[in-house]
């Protein structure tokens, strides 16, 4: 399916069906749309399967739907509080999905005109609560396809300007990198109706204030995090993919200056290395096949941050959840030798 999870289909979604299938959550993890990296992530699949589980389970509860159906374990399907080990396999409904074409330089959206029941929405709903250094928003100011008064500012705010009303942005989801775009293109690509489009941005601030909530039990601000939508086999809207784990939002302890807990420590480190600068160099042209362009591969990241980072998603796990599925440190524990690396 991807560069971080399998999906094997036990049943095809179609047009007035939804279909069945099975996500294996891996270890491999991806950062700026490069794909698997070299290295793995050791217990970071069944932490992230059922951190999303978790998250799915609580939406449930406000009868916020979604494609989630259970954990599976030893060939049942179970919601997590019956789990006895980590799962990293999570049973799903199944959307179709319906890529657009690459024509003559452009992505052609027109199918989507054609289509009323049972796929995923081409785009990527982010929600922002602060502008932390390094956020994608600054560097959209800096290259001018994104202006301060379009996000309610007046000049360009600072890093780490905290958003008094949770900023709700969005980009494509099936083109080769991830392009941002304002809420008129979303919906022409889209076709949504208003009230759908307003459902979706609903949704997204619902979410946000579940994951934020949750997540300060652990000294966590929630600063930025995606969701991905569906319409099911009636048309109505439903949450799909994973939300609420580090690989989806980005999570800092205690403050906004603190240590980084999601995939940001990963981009932190390769930030600060020379194959960073020539994929930031080769994706900025908009090329389909952008990766060819960069002659050097990932560089490993140290054995001893590799292990930390391991054990920030399985304590962030265990204490979300309230249920001991890793035996590893207190998650403040790890989050002290997580500093200590200074990424």
């Amino acid at each position: 399916m991807g560069s971080v999870k399998d999906l094997r289909v036990i049943e095809p979604a179609a047009r007035d069906s939804r279909g069945k299938g099975l996500f294996s959550f891996s270890d491999r993890y991806s950062v700026f749309d490069w794909g698997e990296m070299p290295q793995h992530i050791e217990g970071k699949g069944a932490a992230l399967c059922m951190v999303g589980a978790y998250f799915f389970e609580r939406m449930k509860e406000m009868d916020i739907s979604s494609h989630y159906r259970g954990l599976e374990e030893d060939g049942e399907i179970k919601t997590l509080a019956r789990l006895n080990s980590p799962s990293n396999v999570m049973e799903v409904d199944l959307v179709r999905v319906l890529k657009p074409p690459f024509e003559r330089g452009s992505y052609d959206y027109s199918l989507y005109k054609k289509e009323k029941t049972n796929f995923l929405l081409p785009l990527e709903i982010i929600y922002r609560n602060a502008l932390p250094e390094g956020s994608s928003v600054f560097s959209r100011i800096e290259e001018g396809s994104l202006k301060p008064a379009d996000i309610g500012f007046d000049q360009i705010p600072a890093p780490g300007t905290v958003i008094e009303s949770p900023l709700v942005d969005v980009s494509t989801k099936l083109e080769s990198k991830d392009r941002y775009m304002d809420w008129d293109e979303a919906q022409e690509i889209s076709d949504l109706s208003d009230d759908m489009i307003e459902k979706v941005k609903s949704l997204i601030l619902k979410a946000n204030d579940l994951i934020s909530a949750e997540v300060s039990r652990l000294k966590l601000v929630n600063v930025d995090g995606k969701l991905e939508f569906a319409l099911d086999e009636k048309g109505r809207i439903i949450v799909v993919d994973v939300t609420g784990t580090p690989d989806e939002c980005r999570f800092v302890y205690k403050s906004l200056n603190g240590i980084s807990v999601s995939k940001e420590i990963m981009r932190k480190f390769y930030r600060k290395t020379s194959w960073y600068r020539d994929v930031k160099k080769a994706s900025a042209g908009g090329e389909k096949e952008w990766k060819k362009l960069v002659s050097n591969q990932p560089p490993d990241v140290p054995q001893e941050l590799m292990e930390t980072v391991s054990w920030v998603y399985k304590s962030f796990c265990n204490s979300l959840t309230g249920r001991s599925f890793f035996d590893v440190p207190a998650f403040e524990e790890v989050i002290e030798r997580l500093e200590s690396f200074r990424v």
